[in-house]
Formats: C-alpha cells, structure tokens, sequence
C-alpha cells in the first residue's frame, strides 16, 4: 500500500474531516510524515496537533514543504482549492480520500459498512465484536469512539480493514471489500445522484464491487434494499457471494436479546446490531462473544450523546420555583436527514417516556432541504417542541432556493401539526431566550433537550450546558 511512493510524507487538503483525520492517523501509523490543512480550527484538528501531526488553518499553496511525496485531498475540496493546483503542478501524487482508501482496501481483508443511515454505529459495533472475537482489526470510523481513546481510528495487528464506506460522490465504489454489512437505502445525495433510481443502481455497482467469495449482509426490514433483491441476489451469484439477509421482524428472539443486551436505546439500533451479529455469527464468533462486545458499546461523538445539563436557574430564566426543570439534559445527535430523526427521536421517546422533548434542529445542506422538504414537515412528530435553526450551507455544494429555507420549513409544519409547537430561531444568539420561553410557563414538567444536525449546532451546545 502505497509502496510505490518513495518519500514517505504525506499532506492532507481537508485534514479535520473526520473520515481525512482517520486516513491521517493510519500514515501516522505507518511511520510517515503527517501534515495538512483545514479552512478552520475545530476539535478534531486540536487533537491531530495532540497526536503529532502538522495542522496549518487555511489553504495556501505554500504551505505545501518541498519534500511532499503524496497529496490526499478531501472530495469536497474544489478544484481550483490553491493546495491542489500546486500539487498538480509539481506532478506530485494525488489522491482523492476515496481513491487513498481504496488502495489501503486492496491490501486488507476489508469489511465495509454502507447505507444511507447507520453506518458510524453499526461501524463501530462491528469494529468492538470483530476485536472481542479475535480478528484485531484496522478501523477507519465516521465518529470518535471512547473505546478507542476518544479517536476515529484503530491501528489492528492483522490483516483487517474495518471501514464506514460513504456513498456520496459514489466515494465507495473505489473500494474492494470481502464483507458488505448494507443496511439501508434511501433519497439521500440527491445533489450529486439526480434521482433515487441512480442511487439504487449505484449501491449495486458497490455490491459487484467485492472480492469473490466475500459475504453480504443486508438489510431485508428495508423497503428499498428488498424491492431490488433479485437484481442483489444475481450479483451475489456471480460473485460467488454468501449472501445473509437479516430482520427483526423475522428473528423475535434475537431482537429480544439485543433489547436486554444494547445500552443504546431505538429500534434502528437493534437492526445495526442485529446486522453485526449475523456477521459475525457467519465468521464462527460466539452468539455470547458478540453480545458481551455489543453490552460495552456506549455509544459515541454526536450519536445519542449526552453532554451535560441545561442549568435554569444559573441562565436566570423564567420563573425561580424550579423543580424537575432545574438542570435539563442537554444531548448532540448527529442526524440530519428525515428518516434519521425520526428513528432518533423515536429513541428519545423511549428513553424518556415522560419528559418533554425539545429538539434544537440545524438543517444541513440548503440542497437536501429542498429535494426533502414534505419529508422534513413529518419528521419531528415525536418531539413536543421544534425550534429550528437557519440552514448550515455547505461550501461548494448549496445553492439556496428561497422558497426551501429553515424558517419557511417553520411555517409548514405549524400548519400541518397542530401538536408540535413550532419555532424558528434566526441566530444562536437568541437560543437560550426561546428555550427559556418554552420552559418558564411548565416549571415541573421534565424536559431533555437534542441538539440536532451535521453542521456546527455541536459547537454550540457548550453555550448551554
């Protein structure tokens, strides 16, 4: 893997994205020199500095050194990014994240993750129950795990790659994996796929991408991934692939030993480790192995997250006799797309049958509001307060549409759900006054607050805790 490259210095474009840090940390690993770039500072490149690696804020073309023999960049950068057009210039190698991974994928025996939703999660159970099983793997992850020292990578002693493979900008078709845990398909990137068609066609062409003779996992509680199971089943055969299809709905008794046995709560969490624990069962791990690994998950960065306590009385809100609303539980989710905060929110619900559940929500991409717009006015029926937040725009990739923007979102869904108490909220500034709005007329009511999204509203959870 990458043997070919004769000066073993690498620079990241995009270094704090949390699949780029990951890949960072793997050359790390292997004893190469580390360096990179993001557009700002964040956590995530704190902790790359923590770990070694040179991190520079901002791209300039010269802060590419003389000795580089590898440039990777992120697949969001733009072409024109100054970095890149350097790195061309002076003929270097360059690779984009996607085509990086898919050069370490040729040298591992790779299990992927891929779906439209679930795969961090189901990464990571997989990654803690092939350890306990003894498989001792690599691990490239989309999130931090406090298993693995609060970081998004393992270094593994065998020949095991366990990867969360994104299908946006159709990244994981460079990869050439043994095992495909899919578990789902959905109307998701349609900046980039145009249609849900595309979006079928393009998981099947990742499907005929495997090793021959690799196993299939697959989702069959799927409505999508079952409607195209011939077309799934045919490639299977051709590759010469053991394909297991798993359900909850088929296997009582299992879901009933992962209730008792997950610490995280929600039925989507049951299907990802159901998926986990099919696999496994296939690679000749014991039923009570995986299920003391899967009872250790606790979850992890920005999934189901607690980060501390809302404190009323310290904000100075609303009225002085407090009781049950004196420290409110503040979580970070990271969902962001409909079908994912329903499935969260429907895991609030369960966790919290008796509080009130004020969702903070964030919309990320201006694009996926618009192309989901009925989805989002019906995705937070489980939640009794929404206060939404403007639209996170993503750089290079939004062009807003005045009639899809977060407010207009507001107006929608006060109109279709009469239950739901809706408000929009123009700047974080503003946040504490309207949840203290919402707080002050119930002072003993119990209530526990998700703060929801894929762009920066993580960042200003700390204001409220």
């Amino acid at each position: 893997m990458f043997d070919h490259i004769n000066e073993k210095s690498v620079y990241f474009i995009g270094i704090g994205g949390i699949g780029m840090s990951s890949l960072a940390r793997w050359f790390k690993a292997q004893n190469w020199a580390v360096s990179g770039s993001d557009m700002v500072e964040s956590k995530i490149t704190q902790d790359l500095r923590k770990d070694g690696l040179k991190v520079k804020i901002g791209h300039k073309k010269a802060n590419l050194e003389s000795q580089i023999g590898l440039v990777i960049y992120n697949n969001a950068i733009p072409g024109g990014n100054p970095e890149l057009l350097e790195a061309r210039k002076r003929g270097l190698p360059v690779y984009s994240y996607p085509e990086a991974v898919g050069e370490l994928t040729k040298g591992y025996e790779t299990f992927a993750v891929a779906g439209a939703h679930g795969k961090s999660t189901t990464t990571s159970l997989l990654s803690l129950v092939l350890l306990k099983g003894g498989f001792d793997p690599t691990v490239i992850v989309g999130t931090r795990l406090k298993e693995f020292n609060d970081t998004n990578f393992r270094l593994g002693s065998k020949d095991y790659l366990v990867l969360e493979a994104d299908e946006w900008k159709a990244a994981f078709l460079n990869y050439s994996p043994t095992f495909i845990i899919l578990t789902n398909i959905d109307k998701e990137h349609l900046d980039f796929y145009k249609s849900f068609e595309n979006v079928k066609k393009t998981f099947l062409k990742f499907i005929d991408g495997m090793k021959l003779g690799g196993t299939l996992v697959a989702n069959k509680d799927n409505e999508n991934l079952w409607r195209i199971r011939k077309e799934i089943e045919q490639l299977a055969k051709r590759k010469a692939t053991n394909i297991i299809w798993y359900s909850l709905a088929d296997r009582p008794d299992l879901k009933t030993k992962l209730k008792k046995t997950l610490s995280i709560p929600g039925e989507h969490n049951l299907m990802n480790a159901l998926a986990v624990l099919m696999l496994a069962k296939s690679l000749g791990i014991e039923e009570k192995t995986i299920l003391t690994a899967l009872h250790g998950y606790k979850g992890a960065w920005r999934r189901f997250e607690y980060r501390g306590n809302l404190n009323v009385k310290k904000m100075k809100i609303g009225s002085t006799k407090w009781r049950n609303a004196a420290k409110i539980p503040v979580y970070d989710d990271y969902a962001h797309h409909p079908t994912e905060i329903d499935a969260t929110l429907a895991a609030f619900r369960e966790k919290f049958p008796k509080h009130k559940i004020i969702c903070v929500f964030e919309p990320h991409q201006a694009k996926r509001l618009q192309n989901l717009f009925k989805e989002f006015t019906t995705a937070f029926d489980k939640a009794d307060y929404l206060v939404l937040m403007p639209t996170y725009k993503v750089a290079g990739r939004d062009k807003v549409n005045a009639a899809y923007t977060s407010e207009n979102l507001a107006k929608r869904i006060k109109r279709l759900d009469k239950d739901l108490n809706v408000v929009f909220c123009g700047t974080y500034k503003k946040l504490p006054k309207v949840l203290g709005e919402i707080i002050t007329p119930l002072p003993s009511s119990r209530f526990v607050i998700v703060m929801m999204g894929a762009g920066t509203i993580a960042n200003h959870t700390d204001e409220l805790i």
